[in-house]
């Protein structure tokens, strides 16, 4: 669950400091105060985009970091990204700088804002304002559908991802033959240019490497004759001159070596010039060695250069460097076994047959997690919807068969009926805009219920629900925060007074009057004050305190 979370110079928030509990925390504030502003400071810290915008104005940079305790599935990624530690914790930290750049760190370690979201989806699942909005969506529906298929099979499912692969496998086949079956001609017309390009550069089996060592060998050859020169020449000067070199600096040691008896302070001297004898001396024996290798071979020359105007001359023709015809080589092979293949059009049915039939299987296992997830979620979502004051209504899941494609052989609608004896209709076009918010939160709570993620945020999820049924959304979040951390942004005091803990965002001003936001958390006294505003406005009374104590106490 979430334990700490610090934000400094984010938005209009300069600095903040906040523990929380298990249970159901809420925070409240004005319109305008900045309630979400927790939210998408600790979406950041969970690897959310993030640029320059979200720095403090007159700040250098915004730090967020949010402390978790991790067990399960994110303290077991945390060993296998190797970011764990032996207290047992995930400690997130994001920077970002006033010129947009960004900084993510894991433990400590710095890692990457993909990294983030990977342990933050471990972590905190976030229910958004705006939510029932995309329920309007079949993809959305259909992924929703999904979500829940996995996670009533103990997270081990992988059928969508199945159907998906295997589509995109049988897809990729069929074009090919219908390709093929198309282009006949021009695939004949091409797989022969390619076989003459490839018998071309097999006959001239150039290796790897081949060009260099060549080149170097021609470089040897033809100059052959200026390098016995010269090294005859280097050679006669150092040991076989009249006056060589070697012999000069030998007899200039001996007698230093005995003038150094006289004046030891010559002996730096002899230290200097006894390596370079030594030098000297290796170099006749590698002059020598040199002079038995290198000789005049002007056949072997011919063969060379004849080598490397055929392997230059093909080079030009298939447009390459001479050291590229190897890779060319291997590529155009490649291409000519592809094209061959692709040829076979008896083999290639047989093998879109295969596809086909393996795909038909992941979309029937697909069919059947479908259709066991729909049931239950359509259950589920019925007996909350009576308790959401709409008595006798009722939601369905429905899969329509639809032509096979890469989500499977059905489309994922949701149905929903307000009342009792009504035909089910899709959602987008029965539900109003109080009914649609009651049905995703909903959904939202019976979803949240099933997933293994410990810490649940609702952001204003409650928008555009009132009265007794604020009561129940209330109880229904408080519920749910017995089994795990639930945080919730809202502005009904029906729910703000479930909380076990509530949290308070006001804004103020700095001296040098710029906006802040600040966050307190409240107190029993407090508590009181804040849920009487939230139900009578800026005018507290005596009667709305009252009121206020009672929800409370209930």
């Amino acid at each position: 669950m979430l334990r700490t979370l610090s934000i400094r110079d984010f938005v209009i928030v300069d600095s903040i400091e906040l523990e929380f509990s298990s249970g159901f925390s809420v925070l409240t504030g004005e319109t305008g105060a900045g309630k979400s502003i927790l939210i998408d400071a600790l979406q950041l810290a969970l690897g959310g985009r993030g640029d320059a915008s979200v720095v403090r104005e007159g700040a250098a940079k915004a730090d967020i970091t949010a402390d978790f305790s991790a067990i399960g599935a994110a303290s077991d990624w945390l060993v296998r990204n190797e970011f764990a530690t032996g207290e047992g914790g995930a400690l997130l930290r994001r920077v970002i700088d006033n010129a947009g750049r960004s900084k993510a760190y894991i433990n400590g370690v710095q890692a990457t804002a993909t990294q983030l979201r990977d342990l933050g989806e471990l972590l905190v699942d976030i229910h958004g304002q705006h939510a029932h909005q995309s329920l309007l969506k079949l993809d959305a529906q259909r992924a929703l559908l999904d979500s829940q298929a996995v996670a009533k099979e103990g997270g081990g499912a992988q059928h969508a991802q199945d159907v998906a692969a295997a589509y995109k496998a049988w897809r990729a086949v069929s074009r090919q033959r219908e390709e093929f079956e198309t282009n006949a001609k021009n695939v004949l017309v091409e797989r022969e240019r390619l076989e003459w390009q490839v018998n071309e550069l097999e006959k001239l089996a150039v290796k790897p490497g081949e060009w260099a060592d060549i080149t170097n060998e021609h470089s040897r050859l033809s100059h052959a004759a200026s390098l016995l020169e010269g090294a005859q020449e280097a050679l006669t000067a150092i040991s076989d001159a009249e006056h060589p070199i070697l012999s000069q600096i030998s007899s200039l040691n001996q007698k230093l070596g005995k003038l150094v008896d006289i004046d030891a302070q010559l002996q730096p001297v002899l230290d200097c010039m006894e390596p370079a004898r030594i030098q000297l001396q290796e170099a006749v024996y590698a002059l020598n060695d040199y002079l038995d290798r290198v000789d005049l071979d002007p056949e072997r020359l011919r063969q060379v250069e004849g080598r490397l105007e055929a392997i230059h001359s093909t080079a030009r023709k298939f447009r390459v460097t001479p050291e590229e015809l190897p890779e060319e080589h291997a590529t155009l092979s490649e291409k000519l076994r592809q094209l061959a293949d692709a040829s076979d059009i008896d083999g290639l049915r047989k093998q879109e047959d295969k596809l086909k039939a393996d795909y038909m299987a992941a979309a029937k296992k697909l069919s059947l997690v479908r259709t066991g997830a729909a049931a239950l979620l359509g259950t589920q979502v019925t007996a909350a919807m009576q308790e959401l004051n709409m008595t006798g209504g009722s939601f369905v899941v429905a899969l329509n068969p639809v032509d096979p494609g890469a989500h499977g052989v059905e489309q994922v609608e949701f149905l929903v009926a307000g009342h009792a004896g009504v035909a089910p209709r899709p959602l987008a076009k029965v539900a109003s805009g109080g009914e649609l918010a009651r049905i995703a939160l909903a959904i939202s709570v019976i979803t949240s219920n099933s997933a293994t993620t410990p810490t649940l945020i609702f952001d204003e999820v409650d928008s555009g629900i009132g009265g007794g049924v604020a009561e129940v959304v209330g109880r229904l979040l408080k519920r749910l925060g017995q089994a795990r951390q639930v945080l919730c942004v809202t502005h009904l005091p029906q729910v703000a007074s479930q909380a076990n803990q509530h949290f308070q965002v006001a804004k103020g001003t700095t001296d040098a009057g710029k906006t802040v936001s600040r966050i307190d958390v409240l107190d029993n006294k407090a508590r009181v004050e804040e849920v009487a505003r939230m139900l009578g406005g800026i005018e507290i009374t005596a009667t709305t305190r009252k009121h206020a104590r009672e929800l409370l106490a209930s």
